[in-house]
């Protein structure tokens, strides 16, 4: 699944920013995939939709800079800021729902297992483990003063903007000194910087038709133009 996974990354971000038509088409992947899987497609796309406000504030500018026309419908003209933005959402949208997939799939902890066998740094696997893992600490210690907050609010609901710079300040004491407990607390038990192995996962015939497959209907999803096809047999 992690093969796969970066296959269809690397599809995806190697599409060319104006052809967006192309990302239509691999788009594919994670709806079949997802429901072969017994995940669901709006499981999957519901969790990547918050990524969708980042995106616009990274390609937002290009409507306002790339003001060359592209193609003209109809007497419609579309400039290529708009079509690169276009690009743009669903190159972000569509990696972060096979990342979403396959961590429904396999789990993060497999990833890191995973990650780590097929020899990646083990200080960075380490990291990214403990983060995803240790996220639930930052949000704990955020509903915690939430909750006291309102208890003090008196039914108020808006507040101050310089009320809210010392509330992160106060998220980020609180979450430091508890990430230190933690540390401490793995450090007593032995922790010298690297977490071991799980069991090494056997590859099985399965595994490798699966793979197979996925790989090359990504490719043709990639590297064939389906949209010309369609045209041209309408035509």
């Amino acid at each position: 699944m992690l093969i796969i996974t970066l296959v269809y990354l690397i599809a995806v971000l190697s599409v060319p920013i104006y052809a967006p038509q192309k990302l239509i088409w691999l788009a594919a992947y994670p709806i079949i995939a997802s429901e072969a899987y017994g995940i669901g497609y709006w499981a999957v796309l519901k969790k990547s939709l918050w990524i969708i406000p980042f995106l616009i504030l990274i390609g937002i500018f290009n409507p306002i800079f790339d003001k060359q026309t592209a193609i003209e419908i109809h007497g419609l003209k579309i400039d290529r800021g708009w079509i690169s933005f276009i690009s743009i959402l669903l190159r972000g949208l569509l990696s972060l729902q096979a990342v979403v997939l396959m961590i429904e799939k396999i789990g993060f902890l497999d990833i890191f297992n995973l990650l780590r066998r097929l020899g990646f740094p083990s200080v960075l696997c380490t990291q990214l483990l403990l983060t995803y893992r240790y996220l639930a600490v930052i949000t704990e210690e955020a509903l915690i003063m939430k909750r006291a907050r309102e208890a003090r609010g008196y039914g108020r609901k808006s507040y101050p903007f310089k009320m809210w710079g010392r509330f992160i300040g106060q998220l980020l004491i609180r979450s430091t000194r508890r990430a230190t407990n933690i540390h401490r607390a793995m450090k007593a038990r032995g922790f010298s910087g690297t977490l071991p192995l799980g069991s090494k996962e056997v590859w099985t015939a399965d595994c490798f038709i699966r793979l197979g497959i996925w790989t090359a209907v990504i490719c043709a999803l990639r590297f064939i133009d389906f949209s010309k096809i369609i045209t041209n047999f309408v035509g």
